[in-house]
């Protein structure tokens, strides 16, 4: 197992503000290796609806590019888990964390040409998001107003891509409210935004996937297509939404530590203590709904769990599919 290291604050104090925060800053999560080798960066940015940021895509994922040679980093962004919609500020925070390891690069020895993205479900739809917006969001702190925020790669797993017809309906009202003005939507429709300037991307996703249409993958593949942006797109035939990298451990739930609720933690802390405008009781079912606790908590009956074993094998290769794609994604950059 690789121990988690240094935690890097995106925001200094006054250049963040998100009302459910509660003390909360976004921030990256680093597994740098100790050699003196100039390795490519991966930014692994775990899904959840925009509602959390799950732990299951966190460790296991950063655990995963470690090993096949990647300095990595967690993206622990901002979230909407009540009602204050987010808007920009989760592509915000993607667009700071690429722009520092940009800038750090030197200090976190790695290749500043060679930054991907790895993003999970609604963490797909923020890694996707930057590679099609990523002119658009622009700095007010001089030192990284010059840097560029474009990531040169990006893994999409089982990503929320649309807000037409087969959309996440929940990732969309946790970003924009639930009466969204009609040009926010679509510009969170990223299908419509591929141009021949969007950086090269990896797709994955099951058929069978009851959450995010897989709809969502052709969608955007087929404007890659249409662009001539470089791609490889990957449909199995069958798996639940949200398996992350497909194996054993994930499926017994055994993900370390789960720092990527860190927002969820100071928001349950601040509504029990009445702190908000919430009722202190929601606190604590904040608090049991996600376990914060400590314990683990099961998703799955022992039947359902028997059912998704029979699929990891065929999902499971996908880590080493999207690493050899990367590798001649590098080779050719």
């Amino acid at each position: 197992m690789v121990l988690q290291g240094e935690k890097i604050t995106l925001w200094r104090g006054e250049e963040y503000d998100y009302p459910d925060a509660y003390g909360f800053v976004p921030f990256l999560t680093s597994y740098i290796h100790e050699d003196s080798k100039i390795h490519p960066a991966m930014i692994v940015v775990p899904g959840g609806a925009y509602r959390k940021v799950s732990p299951s895509e966190a460790q296991l994922p950063a655990e995963e590019f470690y090993g096949a040679g990647c300095n990595v980093f967690v993206l622990t962004y901002t979230i909407n888990l009540l009602d204050e919609p987010l808007d920009l500020q989760p592509l915000r925070d993607i667009a700071r964390a690429v722009r520092l390891i940009r800038k750090r690069s030197d200090i976190y020895s790695i290749d500043p040409d060679r930054i991907a993205l790895c993003g999970f479900s609604a963490g797909g739809h923020l890694c996707a998001s930057l590679c099609v917006h990523y002119m658009d969001i622009t700095e007010k702190d001089p030192g990284y107003r010059t840097v560029s925020a474009r990531p040169d790669a990006a893994i999409l797993c089982y990503p929320v891509i649309t807000s037409g017809k087969y959309a996440h309906r929940d990732s969309m009202t946790a970003l924009l409210g639930g009466n969204p003005d009609a040009k926010k939507l679509r510009y969170m429709s990223l299908e419509h935004y591929v141009t021949e300037d969007t950086p090269p991307c990896f797709l994955w996703q099951t058929a069978t996937d009851t959450s995010v249409p897989v709809e969502n993958s052709y969608l955007y593949a087929m404007a890659c297509r249409r662009t001539g942006v470089k791609f490889a797109h990957h449909v199995f035939s069958e798996g639940v939404h949200g398996m992350s990298v497909a194996t054993e451990t994930w499926l017994e739930r055994d993900f370390g530590v789960p720092y990527t609720l860190e927002q969820i933690r100071r928001l349950s802390d601040a509504v029990t203590a009445g702190r908000t405008k919430y009722p202190p009781e929601q606190g604590r079912r904040i608090a049991e709904e996600f376990g914060l606790s400590g314990q683990k908590k099961e998703k799955w009956t022992a039947e359902e769990k028997d059912r998704i074993r029979e699929t990891l094998g065929e999902v499971g290769i996908w880590p080493r599919m999207a690493e050899l794609w990367l590798e001649k994604i590098w080779r050719k950059s």
